[in-house]
């Protein structure tokens, strides 16, 4: 495999150990990287490793440290904390399982894709994978990776699994905070049918393939403009006024718009009839 491991080492459940590779599942998007330039000389800056009251100093000279006070740092080396003896940087143990939906969106950071690190232990990779299929559960564990310990989990994908980083509790703001006074409304059903339909009218599979990042296209046709202009100064026609923001004051109108109905004609009341006169009394002779 062309890729570098992200990490090697074995996934525990019970008894058996089945020695994995895992790999990033990502990478970056396209984004356009500026760097700052010094404009009197056009030349780019560089950034340089200084002490207060030293001045530049060598690489070999700068070790880790941890202020345990103002002002007061522990050192560390490398091979020191590299040293740091936890079970979970070679063995990711199962120690429970459960419903993929029991884990809340916000919990889920990053993806990694799992493979049997040789054939002796395919066998015992395609058991767990099946048995992880079969049950529609999601395993749990903990890792080791990169100084820090995460919490993670083990799921089937294709032929092989994918493990995802998991945010710890204390990582993740309390809804409750942000929707505390968002009203507990009933919706009118009618407005809702009309939302569900458009929906509907708006589902389809999903493509990751058709979507891309369109503000990195822009900003290089731009630096394309930018250069063929020989460094004049390069104003986005944006292509008329930018539409204003309003208040949906008529949400039904604009559901229906957006559904493509025409809005239903108001009913003319009908006119009211003149009350009919009584017929005069006739006069006695």
């Amino acid at each position: 495999m062309a890729a570098r491991a992200y990490w090697q080492g074995q996934i525990r459940l019970a008894l058996v150990s089945i020695p994995v590779e895992i790999y990033s599942a990502t990478r970056s998007g396209a984004a356009v990287q500026f760097r700052q330039i010094h404009e009197p000389t056009g030349k780019p800056i560089s950034y340089e490793k200084v002490v207060t009251g030293v001045g530049p100093v060598d690489l070999d000279d700068i070790v880790k440290g941890y202020e345990v006070s103002k002002g007061e740092y522990v050192l560390l080396d490398q091979d020191e904390i590299d040293a740091v003896k936890l079970e979970s940087k070679k063995t990711l143990e199962l120690t429970q399982f459960v419903d993929a939906s029991e884990i809340d969106v916000l919990y889920y950071e990053k993806p990694y894709f799992v493979v049997p690190a040789d054939d002796l232990a395919e066998e015992a990779f395609i058991v767990l994978r099946e048995a992880l299929r079969r049950t529609k559960k999601v395993g749990l564990g903990q890792l080791a990776m990169r100084g820090r310990e995460y919490v993670v989990s083990l799921k089937p994908c294709g032929r092989g699994m994918v493990l995802e980083t998991l945010r710890y509790a204390d990582e993740v703001h309390k809804a409750q905070g942000y929707f505390r006074e968002i009203p507990d409304d009933k919706p009118d059903a009618e407005l809702l049918d009309l939302a569900e339909a458009l929906i509907d009218r708006k589902t389809a599979a999903f493509h990751p393939q058709e979507f891309h990042d369109r503000y990195v296209d822009a900003l290089k046709g731009l630096i394309e403009r930018k250069r063929k202009a020989n460094g004049k100064k390069v104003i986005e026609d944006k292509g008329g006024a930018e539409p204003k923001s309003s208040n949906v004051v008529d949400l039904m109108a604009a559901l229906r718009k957006s559904m493509g109905d025409k809005p239903k004609a108001a009913a003319k009341t009908p006119a009211k009839k003149a009350p009919a006169r009584k017929p005069a009394a006739k006069k006695r002779a």
